[in-house]
């Protein structure tokens, strides 16, 4: 058998294998997160393009809201990326080095997790891949123009709509152009300002919803790279970020990769084809390992750069292992460390099934175990406590990470009204995730909602069809926000709404019929769970500020093969009032 079907084979298992896996295990809070994000289709989010939730919008559509139905799409990608690459470094070096690199990739821990779980990384590393072959493509009929430089326009502005590193491959396109000197001449040609009005399409839908919304993805990326702290030099910081690269991307592997990084940099000044690869590589590194000596990021922000050094490691270390048997030994053992890290990724409880006690705390996948056990806890001590204090509540979770996850698993998924979450986030004056953008505890409602809502779903309110008439004719007489009516005639068409909405709901707390305000709080007088996987003897000032009184009231302890795993703790925060925080 030849090694590429030998190669397909172990990619047709492997993908298998991670389709029947991504179901036996919990949703990270990211996904659960991003899952949030797909129920509220918009044109953009806080933090990223609207890549991430119209792909599990349509994932789940498909398979279900369950974890194989969130995931599906992750292990089909890494397949996808798996022959993209296949099939470019087939072209640009043969078929050995090919089967290496696509071998070599599903061997790094970091892109192992990748597909398994599904965040924005899959995406960006597909559409990098694609945008990098389409892009060699065009370059191979220079100076003809040809349709694959409005494709690799296309397949960045994908990428970027997905993460908003991948308008980096627009730079390194740059970077290649300007220093080869027969490629030079597309600077004066149609296809790179072609490539770059097809991105900027792409650009469209973040830039109009951050216009709507004071631009507030900049100011998130801003604090993100430490932008917002002023001038500071940590050495430190670059250190903790390499060593999180060792372990990431295994030890091994990536000692590997930075010596085919020296090699190549050296090749680049005098072949096509490693400064190529290396333009690809060498300006994000540079980046976020410069960014690092001021505040150290996530090592997953890389990945995109090691495609194409993953390529140049395995023709680099080809070469070497053809003339020296050390270099075959080393390769051999970077390999099999990689594809036990790998394991141990996908699976860190088959240490603890050897009897190895590897405690969660450092454990970075415990974050994807417990969170279901958690919520049916959650949920019924809910229902005791709505029991002793004879009324419903409403739950806040300490950060958007566990209100997603909690919200997700939560066995009864009450909602105040249509739009709500079952759980909710703080938040505080300024925006800090996107919770801030959806239906929040903290703000009015307005009456003309609830009558919306009453007309819009006749079977939900026992009403007789002639308060429904005068109910929808009184909402329809409502003078709009540019009314230039008469004040008396304004305030009768209100008065004459809220007493119609009295009749059609009771209950709504309506005391005058004058009101100005058209609005009220659902939640104003009632009371709350706060619920924290923090070590904290309070809630934050932002929910605390908002009650009478707060008090914890229950403290879970989850375990798992004996060891901790996550605390819980419960607040009773009683008598809403919305606070001036």
């Amino acid at each position: 058998m030849t090694p590429r079907r030998l190669l397909f084979l172990f990619l047709g298992a492997l993908t298998v294998l991670r389709l029947i896996y991504i179901g036996q295990i919990e949703l990270s809070p990211d996904e659960a997160y991003y899952f949030q994000w797909s129920q509220h289709l918009d044109w953009s989010y806080f933090s990223k393009g609207p890549g991430i939730a119209v792909a599990l919008w349509l994932s789940t559509h498909l398979f279900g809201a369950t974890a194989f139905g969130i995931r599906v799409f992750s292990p089909l990608l890494a397949l996808g990326t798996s022959i993209i690459l296949y099939r470019f470094v087939l072209r640009l070096y043969g078929e050995t080095p090919a089967v290496w690199t696509v071998l070599l990739m599903n061997l790094i821990p970091i892109f192992q997790a990748g597909a398994l779980v599904m965040t924005i990384d899959p995406l960006s590393i597909f559409f990098w891949m694609a945008a990098l072959s389409t892009f060699w493509r065009a370059v191979e009929k220079s100076p003809a123009f040809s349709f694959w430089w409005p494709l690799t326009g296309a397949l960045i502005g994908c990428g970027f709509l997905a993460k908003y590193t991948n308008a980096m491959q627009l730079l390194s396109i740059a970077l290649f152009l300007a220093l080869t000197p027969r490629y030079r001449r597309e600077f004066r040609g149609a296809g790179l300002y072609v490539l770059l009005a097809v991105f900027g399409v792409f650009t469209i839908p973040v830039i109009v919803w951050n216009a709507n919304h004071a631009w507030i993805t900049l100011i998130h990326l801003k604090s993100r790279g430490g932008f917002d702290e002023g001038p500071r030099f940590r050495p430190g910081d670059f250190f903790v970020y390499l060593l999180l690269h060792l372990g990431v991307y295994s030890p091994l592997i990536f000692g590997g990769m930075m010596a085919a990084l020296a090699w190549s940099w050296k090749k680049a000044r005098t072949h096509l084809k490693p400064r190529f690869l290396l333009a690809f590589s060498l300006p994000l590194l540079l980046m976020y390992f410069g960014l690092a000596f001021k505040k150290a990021g996530e090592p997953n922000w890389t990945a995109p750069a090691m495609l194409s050094l993953a390529m140049l490691t395995v023709v680099f270390w080809l070469e070497l292992a053809s003339a020296k048997l050390w270099a075959r030994r080393f390769a051999v053992s970077a390999l099999g460390l990689g594809a036990l890290m790998s394991l141990l990724i996908a699976d860190p409880e088959m240490a603890r099934r050897l009897g190895i006690a590897f405690s969660y705390d450092r454990d970075p996948t415990a974050r994807l175990r417990g969170w279901e056990t958690a919520a049916e806890t959650i949920g019924s001590f809910r229902k005791k406590f709505e029991a002793e204090q004879g009324s419903p509540v409403f739950l806040i979770a300490n950060k958007y990470q566990t209100t997603a996850t909690l919200g997700f698993y939560l066995p009864d998924k009450l909602r105040e009204a249509p739009g709500h979450p079952p759980i909710y986030s703080p938040v505080g004056p300024f925006p800090e995730n996107q919770f801030y953008y959806w239906h929040r505890y903290d703000e009015d409602t307005d009456f003309t909602e609830v009558a919306d809502d009453i007309l819009r779903e006749p079977g939900s309110s026992k009403i007789t069809e002639e308060v429904r008439k005068e109910l929808a004719s009184s909402l329809e007489a409502l003078p709009g926000a540019d009314s230039n009516n008469d004040p008396e005639k304004d305030t009768a068409s209100r008065r004459r709404f809220l007493v119609a909405l009295k009749a059609a709901a009771p209950e709504l707390p309506i005391d005058t019929y004058f009101t100005e305000s058209m609005g009220f709080s659902r939640f104003a007088g009632r009371n709350a769970l706060y619920i924290t996987d923090r070590n904290e003897d309070n809630p934050s000032p932002e929910v605390a500020a908002g009650f009478a009184r707060v008090e914890m009231i229950a403290c879970f302890d989850f375990a798992r093969r004996g060891l901790p795993l996550r605390q819980i703790r419960v607040f009773a925060c009683y008598n809403y009032h919305q606070s001036e925080l």
